[in-house]
């Protein structure tokens, strides 16, 4: 149970808000009623593919409106550790989608993958990869050579799995572990569990993780993740984790509940 009032909420988005394409809730009344309760609420997600703008987007057309800096994800926060570790920017390899090109060019990055000549991987200062719907062996193969010359790699998150209303399909940490077996090198990683991602999101909310409710679908990124960083910690059961995991999780998450809609009643009574 919930130990203190709680003054923000940490939320993933897959399997929490939505699962494909399909609400797992209303969220417009959900929202609404957090509003009431004086809940900051910030959204921080593994899922890199996105750019801020689409995530804004999606949760317009769902009913909620939010500002930019309510929404974090894996892209944004790979590009911030990339600007502070070479703020000179540079030519980065990307086995990526939009998320996380466009978080890479405004902080400055210029681009390399496989719409690029061989010649300019050279160039390359990193190596970032995460879920690419476009993965061919061309880029596996560039990016393990690169990777193997000594140059930082980091992946975005270590999701192996992705929710879908049929069924889950292969993550980003999927793309990872091809990489990771190729070269023999581990990435750096940026999201959830990572510190990186939900201390990003704390300075956003300027809260005291005692007080800063971390929900999620996963076990070994959201729940570990807040863990971590003391927040106290919620699992729902609308994405990836059926309850006999939950059930052997340690130490336990402060909340394990259906969905997210069942937590409101518990946030009004604290």
């Amino acid at each position: 149970m919930l130990t203190l009032p709680i003054q923000a909420l940490i939320l993933d988005m897959d399997g929490v808000l939505w699962r494909g394409n399909q609400p797992l809730l209303d969220m417009p009344a959900f929202f609404s009623q957090v509003a009431a309760l004086n809940i900051q609420v910030v959204f921080a997600t593994n899922n890199g593919t996105r750019t801020i703008g689409m995530y804004l987007d999606r949760l317009a057309q769902l009913g909620v409106t939010v500002e930019s800096w309510q929404v974090i994800n894996s892209a944004i926060a790979t590009a911030e550790y990339l600007a502070q570790r070479f703020p000179q920017g540079g030519a980065v390899y990307t086995v990526a989608e939009r998320g996380v090109h466009e978080a890479l060019t405004e902080r400055g990055f210029t681009l390399l993958d496989d719409h690029t000549p061989p010649e300019r991987d050279a160039e390359a200062i990193a190596v970032v990869a995460g879920m690419d719907h476009a993965l061919n062996y061309d880029k596996l193969a560039r990016a393990t050579l690169l990777i193997r010359t000594g140059i930082p790699f980091i992946g975005t998150n270590p999701d192996r799995t992705f929710p879908l209303p049929h069924g889950l399909v292969p993550g980003a940490g999927a793309v990872l572990a091809l990489l990771q077996a190729a070269s023999g090198v581990d990435p750096t990683m940026i999201g959830k569990p990572e510190a990186y991602l939900y201390a990003f999101a704390m300075q956003r909310l300027n809260t005291p993780p005692a007080r800063t409710l971390a929900v999620g679908d996963r076990l070994d990124t959201d729940i570990l993740g807040g863990q971590r960083l003391g927040c106290q910690t919620c699992l729902v059961l609308s994405g990836v984790t059926p309850l006999a995991d939950a059930a052997l999780w340690q130490p336990s998450p402060d909340l394990i509940l259906p969905s997210l809609a069942d937590l409101l009643p518990l946030l009004e009574k604290v």
